[in-house]
């Protein structure tokens, strides 16, 4: 731009003479002084110049100089360079070297602090980066022959740390199955409080999907908690460390053989013994089966942590060879050392939150339910000796008199044990008063509800088997009140007192009830305990569960009633036997006999005292049955051999008898007497023989004929007997002829006769 501009000045110049004439005029005068200078230092100028010729020489030869000392220092240069550039490479491989050995002092440091994984991952990156870059060095071989044993280390170190944990859970897993258990029991607890609110719950059971669900609410964590803390991190650090050493297999069986060495020294104890002092003590088994548990969800949590590690079938196995052995050892400790229904009722208690503990960490329980129902059918033969033992002291106690009551606490509470309906109101009942069983019943009543109880019981909570526990009730119940109830009162019937066998009578009858409601609540039992009940669904009609002893009580009561006709016929024969009969005599009787009297008033007294607390059915039995049997002792009396004829005046005696007898039967009660029709065919063969005999005394022997008229004999002596009737009518017919023949013939006949006679058993 310069240039543009000086040229467009020259220009402008050269359009101006003016400046340019001035400017040539300048130029003259510089040049002119210039020249006027030289030529006044011309000397200088000349020495100047030669001075500039020295100095340029000298600098020449400098020039040379420093050209030659420039390669020199060029040289050594070149020298230093090679030599800082080899002390550089040693000063980094020195720093490489110090790393590598810092490292492996960061090893140890790590394994000092149990930092095994750091350690391990430090010694990883030692190898596999920072050896290789110092391989020249001697220090990386010594090195890298140190890393096999400083893994060994790690090893050992995290090994370590894992038995001592390992130890440390060991010695925690009581107080682990003791925590598991106190859970299980209060989802018990609240699973009940929920079935009371709402009935229906009762058929979903601890463990169910519907019980999981309603108790989420409720979370707690056995492994972590107030009371048991298990950290998993030593065995997720060493399963880490074997991982990244690929050696995970070889961690593996060494820990499966270390668990199954400790599962062993868990087991190996002596025999359970439940013996305290002269009490039983289920306390070794309590502690027993928490170390199991607490084992057990050891096993099942650390499945549940870890991926390929523990698989689920090693630790069935190993749960499997556990159970075995263990109820190897509780069985026959139970078996053979526990007697007492009540401490194996609370060893079912221990060992069904054992199982609902083990069923809610998914484990198979088969076997321990297996071991249940062995320890119920023991309980069941233990309860069976108790009552056994109860009721023979109540049979072998009681005095088979009716049950006195003095107060209505007394009657309320009889009442409510024993399976009685009152045919009063309690308002009405006035006390003193009088139960128609004696105190025997209700007690026993008692006893079967108390065994009832506690055979159920047994299946309350958890128990698999229940269709098992109602035939075993069924059975035993059978057992109890055929062999040890009705057995007992059956033999008690060999008494002679009247009194007792028709309390026994009334007891049996009692038992027979009982028998029939016992028959209903079984089955209402088994109702409920099917897996559907209390859901609502439609069911079929309940089944009345059988008892034998039913069949065994009414074959009992008949048993007391023929008893009670034994007893009572008895009584009858050793009247009879009173009776004075002159069978040849002159003169009739006025009044009935004395033993007739005696006889009734017998009869009327046991109805109104010994046996009124008889049903009414069975008193018209006994009536029916001593009626019966008078009205045949009576009528033997002339049938028997030693009397050979009857006189007119001793079947008029007879005939006095027999409506002493009539008048007394229309006299009985309503459903007795003649009056009702209820007259035994008996005692009416005994009226129409008397009737017959009469007829015969009265007309003679011409009267027979109508007996012996079949058509007559069915309209008026239907009930005679076609064999006896002509014998007596025989002997009616030479009496009267002896009659008259006159009383020395009487005298004479009647003594060589034997017409007087007694009733004799011979």
């Amino acid at each position: 731009m310069r240039r543009k501009n000086i040229g467009s000045n020259d220009a402008k110049l050269e359009e101006s003479p003016y400046n340019v004439q001035s400017l040539a005029q300048f130029s003259d005068d510089r040049e002119a002084e210039i020249e006027r200078m030289c030529n006044n230092n011309h000397q200088d100028f000349v020495q100047s110049v030669n001075q500039l010729l020295s100095v340029r020489k000298g600098t020449y030869d400098l020039t040379s100089e420093i050209l030659r000392l420039n390669q020199t220092i060029q040289a050594s240069t070149e020298k230093l360079v090679e030599q800082k550039k080899a002390l550089v490479d040693s000063r980094d491989g020195l720093r490489m070297c110090l790393e590598v050995l810092r490292l492996a002092n960061r090893v140890r440091e790590l394994l000092a602090s149990k930092s095994h994984y750091p350690a391990l991952r430090t010694l990883d990156e030692l190898q596999n980066v920072h050896l290789k870059e110092v391989l020249q060095f001697n220090l990386a071989e010594v090195i890298q022959q140190s890393v096999p044993a400083m893994q060994r280390m790690i090893k050992d170190a995290v090994m370590s740390d894992l038995n001592t944990w390992l130890y440390r859970i060991r010695e925690t897993s009581r107080l682990l199955g003791e925590v598991a258990f106190d859970q299980t029991e209060l989802r018990r607890r609240r699973q009940q409080e929920r079935v009371k609110k709402a009935p229906y719950l009762r058929a979903f059971k601890l463990n169910s999907a519907i019980e999981l669900v309603l108790d989420e609410t409720e979370e707690y964590n056995v492994l972590d908690n107030d009371r048991v803390q298990i950290d998993f991190t030593p065995l997720f650090e060493c399963l880490h460390i074997y991982d990244a050493l690929g050696e995970r297999d070889e961690f593996r069986l060494a820990y499966a053989d270390t668990r199954q060495q400790q599962k062993e020294l868990l087991l190996n104890l002596s025999p359970l013994d439940f013996k305290k002092g002269e009490e039983e003590d289920i306390s070794p088994l309590s502690g027993f089966l928490e170390q199991i548990a607490g084992f057990a969800i050891l096993e099942r949590a650390t499945v549940r942590k870890t991926a390929n590690f523990r698989s689920q079938m090693e630790v069935d196995v190993l749960w499997e060879s556990m159970c075995k052995k263990a109820i190897g050892l509780i069985q026959p400790a139970v078996l053979s050392g526990v007697n007492n229904a009540d401490t194996l009722f609370k060893i079912k208690g221990v060992l069904a939150i054992f199982i609902q503990t083990m069923d809610s960490w998914e484990y198979n329980v088969d076997a321990w339910d297996e071991l249940l129902l062995t320890l119920f059918n023991k309980y069941s033969d233990l309860l069976k000796v108790q009552f056994s033992e109860d009721f023979k002291e109540i049979v072998s106690t009681d005095d088979y008199m009716p049950m006195a009551i003095s107060s209505l606490e007394d009657w309320d509470n009889v009442v409510s044990v024993s399976w009685y309906k009152p045919d009063k109101d309690r308002e009405q009942i006035q006390f003193p008063c009088v139960f128609p069983f004696s105190k025997m019943y209700p007690l026993c009543c008692l006893d079967i509800r108390n065994f009832l109880n506690k055979s159920y019981r047994f299946s309350d909570d958890y128990f698999r088997h229940h269709t098992l526990v109602d035939d075993r009730v069924q059975s035993a119940l059978d057992d109890l009140l055929c062999n040890q109830v009705c057995k007992s009162l059956v033999e008690k019937l060999e008494s002679k007192y009247l009194g007792q066998i028709v309390q026994i009578l009334i007891n049996i009858e009692h038992f027979e009830f009982v028998c029939r409601e016992l028959e209903k609540l079984l089955a209402e039992a088994r109702t409920k305990s099917t897996p559907t009940a209390g859901l609502g669904a439609a069911t079929a009609p309940v089944a009345i569960m059988p008892l034998r002893a039913t069949a065994t009580f009414l074959t009992s009561k008949k048993t007391a009633e023929k008893r009670i006709f034994e007893l009572v016929n008895s009584k009858i024969d050793d009247l009879v036997e009173t009776a004075d009969y002159d069978f040849l005599c002159s003169t009739p009787q006025s009044a009935p006999s004395l033993y007739l009297q005696e006889m009734t008033r017998f009869l009327s007294n046991i109805m109104n005292s010994t046996l009124l607390g008889l049903p009414r059915d069975i008193k018209g039995l006994v009536y029916f049955d001593a009626l019966s049997h008078l009205a045949s002792s009576v009528l033997k009396l002339p049938l028997q051999e030693n009397v050979k004829a009857i006189s007119r005046a001793a079947v008029e005696g007879l005939e006095v008898d027999v409506r002493f007898l009539l008048k007394f039967v229309e006299s009985l009660p309503g459903g007795v007497g003649a009056g009702t029709g209820g007259l035994p065919a008996v005692f009416e063969e005994l009226r129409q023989t008397v009737e017959l005999l009469v007829k015969v005394a009265k007309e003679g022997e011409g009267a027979a004929e109508e007996f012996y008229d079949v058509g007559v004999r069915m309209r008026k002596y239907a009930a005679v007997d076609p064999l006896n009737g002509p014998v007596l009518v025989e002997k009616v017919v030479l009496g009267a002829s002896l009659g008259e023949k006159g009383g020395e013939g009487n005298g004479g006949m009647s003594m060589g006769m034997g017409s007087k006679v007694g009733w004799g058993r011979g």
